[in-house]
């Protein structure tokens, strides 16, 4: 089973999107996103009011090409669909709680 979705959301209906949520941009295949998985699944454990999407990225793509994806994993956190913070390519658990300071 794959952990991106093929079938991203439209980007209307992302920026729709009350509250906090997290995006997750990249590809199963990717080491890197692969290396991320289990401190990202300790960070969303520990905050299951955030709101989670993870999105299969690649050329033409049109929702990672809107947020300006360039490397894999790349994390963006919108408030009420707005972009209020990004962690592209973290290595530790510690940036994306230092990215969702303030917020939660």
């Amino acid at each position: 089973m794959s952990h991106y979705l093929a079938d991203n959301p439209a980007p209307e209906d992302v920026a729709a999107l009350p509250g906090l949520t997290l995006l997750e941009f990249g590809v199963d295949w990717c080491p890197h996103c692969q290396a991320a998985q289990p401190w990202l699944a300790q960070f969303l454990a520990a905050r299951p009011q955030l709101r989670h999407l993870a999105a299969e990225d690649g050329k033409g793509r049109r929702l990672g090409r809107l947020y300006g994806v360039k490397l894999w994993p790349s994390f963006i956190l919108l408030r009420d669909g707005v972009e209020i913070g990004r962690a592209v390519r973290p290595q530790r658990l510690a940036e994306l709680e230092a990215m969702v300071s303030g917020w939660l």
